[in-house]
């Protein structure tokens, strides 16, 4: 960095001053012509449609918020932006649908973004230790919403049951009664699909690869786990 060189501005000091600009409308962030990066919409659309799916009690609660500290990567410093954030997207008078048709015009054709976004969007909604049946009706409309098959919709439920609840199998996405072969195929398919490269290049922010990072690990660790299972002497 040179010597008058300004520093960068993080993802979500973007965030917190293209809101300033639009108004504090997180509505109209999502506008046609607005000059949202890929990464900056996506970050948006995880704030205000985790902020829609959380409780409406008009503050933001530590639980929301390291939550999402979870799916994306916040330094300290940035940690006051993000509640704002969710403030702002609480007051915000626009319903969670017109939120989620913004993104899957934004994201069309993008079928692993739009995943991951759901995914995220899981892991928020167990932030008080449970999965409530309208957070649950929440997620499906988002999932019809995005366009995304019922089938995706139910994987991406199973692999976030508590980890006492799933199984290898459902990580995968796969049936025990599968041929291990075809397991095998169908776990090098997905994870290849959840290379951090490929994702960034589809449009995933860096800040949110800690979300998909982890979910190739779970990925590898249940294929193992399920090939020492069916022939412990198998190889990867």
């Amino acid at each position: 960095m040179t010597e008058n060189a300004v520093p960068a501005m993080t993802l979500w000091q973007r965030l917190r001053e293209a809101l300033g600009v639009l108004g504090d409308r997180v509505a109209s962030f999502f506008d046609t012509g607005c000059p949202a990066e890929t990464s900056d919409a996506f970050a948006m659309a995880v704030v205000a449609l985790g902020a829609k799916m959380a409780k409406s009690d008009g503050r933001v609660t530590r639980d929301e918020v390291m939550a999402f500290r979870e799916v994306f990567r916040i330094q300290d410093a940035d940690m006051p932006d993000v509640a704002r954030l969710y403030d702002l997207a609480r007051q915000d008078v626009a319903g969670f649908d017109l939120y989620a048709r913004r993104i899957a015009r934004m994201f069309r054709g993008r079928e692993e973004i739009l995943e991951t976004l759901l995914d995220g969007l899981f892991h928020i909604a167990q932030a008080d230790g449970a999965l409530h049946e309208n957070e649950v009706l929440f997620l499906q409309t988002v999932a019809e919403i995005f366009a995304l098959p019922e089938a995706v919709f139910e994987q991406v439920r199973l692999r976030n049951l508590p980890a006492r609840d799933r199984s290898s199998y459902d990580l995968l996405g796969v049936s025990p009664d599968m041929p291990l072969e075809e397991i095998r195929r169908h776990w090098r398919k997905l994870a290849a699909k959840l290379h951090p490269d490929r994702l960034q290049g589809e449009g995933l922010p860096p800040e949110a690869l800690r979300l998909t990072e982890q979910r190739l690990a779970d990925v590898n660790a249940a294929w193992d786990s399920i090939r020492r299972a069916a022939a412990p002497e198998a190889t990867a």
